[in-house]
């Protein structure tokens, strides 16, 4: 009895467990076929390359995406200005849109220039008349005087003559004499006092005209001095001029009251903001530039003004637009003369766009046709498209002949523009093979404004932006303290600027030029490559700006 019970209960354990098993072979076997498979596998890159099992791309080695019910990519095929891709794809190229929006272009204007006082609040304190200064009650340049303040005790014979007249004087003889006293340098207040100074006393007092720093001392105690002679020079730094050059490309946007921020050296981490009070109206026709003048106040910090008088500083000027319809830079595509952009067409299409671009702002540009508000157009990825927009051309379809007729032509404010651009480069390598760093300094001041406008007058041309991008990046020269250091950041501006320069050569009428090349620039400047170009103009032997009278002669002219 008990062995036919133990095997009733075998019996029905065995049969739960196969019971159970064969339960969850069914639930997997569900499970797996619930998951859809894959119509095919396609090139992320190249999506003409199908297959229909997994495996690499056979033009890029990429590895085939598989592509499900409701993720096919149509035929790019069918339309050469659409490229669509599957959901996988834009996951990969990671694509990011933008909206082409009505707004201010937010733009700031890049320049340099020198920080000095307000003309209008500096005096010269001269003597009116021959005398001696007896007393020095200010006796050293950087101090500060208030309005009305001695400055010095002045004996004068003929003066103290007239102040004895003028206690003993009335009516109109006494006026007369005032009139006289006020000749000889004497306030209205000082006149006033007379009557009340003591009749012993044989000095009168020289008083500061403006309250301000002394900037000038031209006279000791017991000098005496004759009608005319320079004695004090007096500055009023609590508002400063901050002067640059504005080129004739960029006056269209400096207006007067204009936001200004600037920076120097000589106080880091500083910002000082100001406006724009005066634009000279006197272009100078050698260099089409004139100067702006910028209003900065100079507060006093522990007894000392800030900004100190001659020192240099950068700064942005916040130039007011109106609103237009502006994308992102990032968004546009420009290798030759025509910018594109990818606008999305929703369902994975991205349509290639001809645009025409006006005013460009720090982060976003203006869009004169071509798109309107609210296109979304695609501002991360576009390169990649945009490559596999011309692989689909390449392998699907034969290349057409280019017209290479026309070719561009220069302006006469392009020459112009780039002309006074050969000329820094030529000084500025000059001044280097001479080994003379303080002319270095003083030639390249001006390159950061010519470097602007050049980039800005040859944006119309066949330049990949990278290029003019890497030129602009370099343009800034503040001073080198150091001819190695001249030389370093010299090679980076001028290796950026001949890979501008060089394709145009060819253009009719360009700017005559020469472009040199050192074979060994690494062994003059360090972390260099193996080549350094730099340009020359005019006629003249082979000047070799890295190297310098240690080596004047290395190098070989490059043929355009």
């Amino acid at each position: 009895m008990k062995t036919i019970l133990i095997i009733l209960i075998s019996a029905g354990l065995a049969a739960g467990v196969t019971w159970f098993i064969q339960s969850n072979r069914s639930s997997a076997t569900q499970s797996a076929s619930s998951k859809p498979k894959p119509l095919y596998y396609q090139s992320p890159m190249h999506p003409w390359i199908k297959s229909d099992k997994p495996g690499r791309c056979t033009i890029c080695g990429m590895e085939l995406t598989p592509i499900y019910p409701g993720e096919e990519a149509f035929d790019n095929a069918a339309n050469a200005n659409t490229i669509t891709l599957s959901k996988s794809q834009i996951r990969v190229i990671n694509v990011e849109t933008a909206e082409a929006k009505i707004r201010p272009l937010n733009e700031t204007l890049q320049v340099a220039g020198t920080i000095d006082d307000d003309m209008s609040r500096h005096r010269i304190i001269s003597a009116y008349i021959d005398g001696r200064i007896e007393k020095l009650h200010i006796n050293y340049v950087g101090a500060e005087v208030k309005e009305g303040q001695p400055l010095a005790d002045f004996y004068s014979p003929s003066l103290l003559q007239a102040e004895r007249e003028y206690r003993q004087l009335s009516g109109d003889l006494k006026t007369n004499t005032a009139l006289r006293l006020r000749q000889m340098g004497l306030t209205p207040e000082q006149i006033d006092a007379l009557p009340n100074k003591s009749a012993e006393a044989l000095v009168s007092q020289i008083l500061a005209p403006i309250g301000g720093t002394v900037v000038a001392q031209d006279v000791y105690e017991g000098q005496y001095v004759t009608t005319g002679q320079k004695l004090f020079e007096i500055a009023d730094f609590s508002t400063m001029w901050f002067q640059f050059i504005a080129y004739e490309s960029d006056l269209s946007s400096i207006q007067l009251g204009q936001t200004v921020r600037l920076t120097t050296p000589s106080r880091p981490g500083k910002t000082f903001t100001g406006k724009v009070t005066f634009i000279d109206p006197n272009l100078d026709p050698s260099t089409r530039s004139t100067q702006v003048r910028v209003e900065i106040p100079n507060p006093e910090v522990n007894g000392q003004r800030e900004l100190l008088r001659n020192v240099y500083a950068d700064a942005e000027v916040e130039i007011d637009t109106q609103p237009v319809l502006a994308i992102p830079k990032s968004a546009i595509i420009k290798t030759g003369p025509q910018a594109v952009v990818y606008v999305d067409q929703g369902g994975g299409a991205y349509r290639q766009v001809a645009i025409q671009t006006g005013r460009r702002g720090d982060a976003w540009i203006e869009v004169k046709s071509g798109l309107t508000e609210g296109d979304k157009v695609v501002t991360n990825g576009n390169l990649l498209i945009d490559g596999q927009a011309e692989m689909n051309q390449t392998f699907r379809a034969k290349p057409e002949p280019v017209d290479t007729s026309d070719q561009p032509t220069l302006s006469e404010s392009q020459k112009q523009v780039i002309h006074q651009f050969l000329t820094s480069a030529d000084a500025m390598a000059a001044a280097l093979a001479a080994d003379d760093l303080a002319k270095f300094n003083q030639v390249s001041t001006p390159v950061m404004q010519q470097t602007s406008a050049l980039t800005g007058a040859l944006a119309g041309l066949k330049i990949p932006s990278d290029k003019l991008e890497a030129l602009n990046n370099a343009r800034h020269f503040h001073g080198s303290d150091s001819i190695g250091e001249a030389r370093s950041r010299f090679l980076t501006f001028t290796m950026a600027a001949t890979e501008v320069l060089q394709p145009l050569r060819s253009i009719k009428d360009f700017p005559s030029m020469q472009i040199w090349q050192c074979p060994m620039v690494n062994k003059a400047v360090p972390d260099a490559g193996d080549q350094g170009r730099w340009i020359q103009i005019g006629v003249r032997p082979i000047q070799n700006p890295f190297f310098g009278s240690e080596m004047i002669d290395c190098g070989e002219q490059l043929n355009p």
